[in-house]
């Protein structure tokens, strides 16, 4: 009779988690898609320039000056975006203004 207590095997499984985790998750699954969204919100700016996408725009233009140099990477941001851009250099927010 002991020995059939210890037996992993006799007991079910599904009775050790209880009915409330499942109902616990959904609103915390609620409550992590809105702060995400709060936090992915962003401004939206009057000067073009590439988005900044949870911090991905920044590091890709960022990217883009260290890969082309600034003169190359100055023409490729006027050619798709106008004479007046928005890019991260360093993390900080550069105008570049040509013609």
């Amino acid at each position: 009779m002991v020995l059939e207590r210890l037996n992993p095997m006799h007991y079910n499984i599904t009775s050790l988690v209880p009915d409330t985790v499942p109902v616990a998750t959904v609103p915390i699954l609620i409550l992590m898609c809105f702060l995400l969204l709060i936090w992915n919100h962003e401004e939206t700016s009057s000067v073009p320039g590439p988005g900044y996408c949870m911090g991905i725009g920044p590091l890709l233009s960022h990217g883009r000056f260290l890969w082309m140099g600034v003169g190359k990477a100055c023409n490729y941001y006027n050619k798709t975006y106008g004479e007046f851009v928005r890019v991260w250099i360093s993390g900080e927010e550069t105008f570049i203004i040509s013609k």
